[in-house]
């Protein structure tokens, strides 16, 4: 099975999420933000506020009560949303916490460069030029 399938598939197990609806959903201070990109790209596409980073390769170990690198704001009764560069990796990773009994874990469907599109689209249309004072470099 090549990545494109596994990432198919766990598409059609997940909530894809537009970057309004991730925008509308981190209005509720229950909602987990999870950036599952590698450490350093957020330097380079800049990081949604709030996020929580949690890289690809740790996630299951953040995310199970059991390890000693669980993070405590990881709990399978919490709502969280995956995000990554351009939604392949949060895709899987959305899948897997489902897998690991996440009821509600979803993904920003076409990661960091949507949610930075979405932003540059309002900042033009409220305020002219781009703005990225939404997306938050290094963080």
């Amino acid at each position: 099975m090549q990545v494109t399938e596994l990432i198919a598939t766990a598409r059609t197990q997940i909530r894809n999420l537009s970057p309004s609806e991730v925008a509308e959903a981190l209005k509720d201070p229950g909602v987990v933000l999870l950036d599952v990109r590698e450490p350093g790209e957020a330097e380079t596409d800049g990081a949604i506020p709030g996020a929580i980073a949690a890289p690809r390769g740790m996630l299951e170990f953040h995310a199970d009560p059991s390890s000693p690198y669980h993070l405590s704001a990881l709990t399978p009764d919490r709502r969280v949303i995956c995000y990554c560069k351009s939604g392949g990796r949060s895709a899987l990773a959305a899948a897997s916490l489902r897998a690991m009994g996440y009821a509600d874990a979803a993904h920003l469907d076409g990661g960091i460069a949507a949610w930075n599109q979405a932003q540059a689209a309002t900042a033009d249309d409220e305020a002219g030029p781009v703005s990225r004072a939404s997306v938050t470099p290094g963080q």
